[in-house]
């Protein structure tokens, strides 16, 4: 989703928020993560352009920020919301430098570490994912025999 003000007939620059070393000029959400925002984040306003506003609107403030300070795909929004993104060069904007401008893809949104304890230490918490899926496909395979 783009944002509104920026539909204008190329008389000014491509508008982008600067997200650590990348510039966002575009937001995607997935399927999946509009699944995991319906979830573990919102009931109410679940549409692709209402997560998008509301991420738009958390870029432009600056409420974003990167959960590990070496790694470049988990984030955090108000030190509560973790949700991973991926980020590809778009192939048609680019600021006035010539510079690419980047796609935020929203691959899945983790949850609320207010709600979720374990999202405060995401090696442990994938771990104990790791670890509950494993279970779980034993107890499964018993079951078969």
């Amino acid at each position: 989703m783009k944002d509104k003000l920026t539909k204008r007939w190329s008389t000014y620059e491509t508008f982008y928020v600067d997200l650590g070393d990348m510039k966002v000029s575009d937001i995607v959400i997935t399927n999946h993560a509009r699944s995991r925002w319906i979830d573990r984040v919102e009931h109410e306003k679940t549409g692709y352009e209402d997560i998008a506003e509301f991420l738009w609107e958390c870029l432009k403030q600056g409420r974003i920020e990167s959960y590990y300070r070496n790694e470049q795909d988990v984030y955090l929004i108000d030190n509560d919301l973790v949700f991973v993104a991926e980020f590809s060069p778009s192939l048609t904007d680019t600021d006035i430098l010539g510079n690419p401008l980047h796609k935020m893809i929203i691959v899945t949104f983790l949850g609320r570490m207010s709600e979720t304890m374990e999202l405060r230490d995401l090696k442990s918490y994938y771990s104990w994912l790791r670890h509950s899926r494993r279970m779980t496909l034993v107890k499964n395979s018993r079951k078969k025999k």
